[in-house]
């Protein structure tokens, strides 16, 4: 799939600070809307790995979403289960809510 210019502005935000998580998950968010849903399971999955220490949440459940619309149910239920685990060690109020997106979407698919 052709990139979009947003794409383009975003990954050359990223060259100048690969650590951004927030572009990183803009850049995933930009490749669901052209519907590049294997791009944004590839953008966010290299997220996850870059946060593991300190996990970007909403990540997990966008990755989620995007594998249950591909049709990868089981690759689906195991990144949602990871993304509860890691949404309950955050214990935000962001991240317990996104937990709770995660468990009823996990609950949808199993």
């Amino acid at each position: 799939m052709a990139k979009t210019p947003r794409m383009e502005q975003i990954e050359a935000m990223l060259a100048e600070d690969p650590d951004d998580a927030f572009l990183r998950y803009g850049l995933g968010m930009e490749h669901a809307s052209a519907g590049d849903d294997a791009g944004c399971v590839a953008v966010l999955r290299d997220l996850i790995a870059r946060t593991a220490a300190a996990p970007y949440v909403p990540a997990y459940l966008q990755a989620g979403q995007a594998l249950v619309r591909l049709d990868r149910t089981d690759e689906a239920c195991a990144v949602l289960r990871d993304g509860i685990a890691a949404a309950g060690r955050a214990g935000t109020p962001d991240a317990l809510h996104a937990r709770g997106e995660m468990q009823g979407l996990l609950a949808s698919i199993e």
